[in-house]
């Protein structure tokens, strides 16, 4: 599958969220799609959504104008989406509205594990 990952650029990302996913077995499975992995310039999201993604796994621990836009094309193309956030986050309710799939985590492992869980289900 190619899966596309999305997130707010308020937190560590490289180290939070792309070093586990590079790290674990899904990366050797999937192709991940980490956009700003070694660029900060816009990628676009829009057209690889659209086009090529088969998931889109959105960090929403953070408030993200630049994510909200994301989840709405992959909602609009189809895209299902894998909500994931950080224990303890304050997760807004209207991301029912896109996703039934939601994970959890306190920790890298925790994240690994909800994400292949559902991949494995879908």
């Amino acid at each position: 599958m190619k899966i596309y990952v999305a997130h707010s650029r308020s937190f560590d990302f490289k180290k939070e969220l792309y070093e586990p996913m590079r790290q674990s077995s899904l990366n050797n499975e999937h192709t991940f799609v980490l956009p700003h992995e070694t660029s900060d310039e816009s990628f676009n999201s829009k057209d690889y959504l659209k086009n090529e993604a088969d998931v889109l796994i959105a960090e929403v621990s953070e408030p993200s104008t630049g994510l909200g836009i994301e989840l709405g094309w992959a909602n609009i193309y189809e895209v299902p989406i894998i909500g994931i956030y950080k224990k303890g986050s304050k997760v807004s309710g209207s991301l029912k509205v896109v996703s039934k799939n939601f994970v959890e985590y306190f920790n890298s492992k925790e994240l690994i594990s909800g994400i292949e869980k559902i991949i494995n289900e879908m």
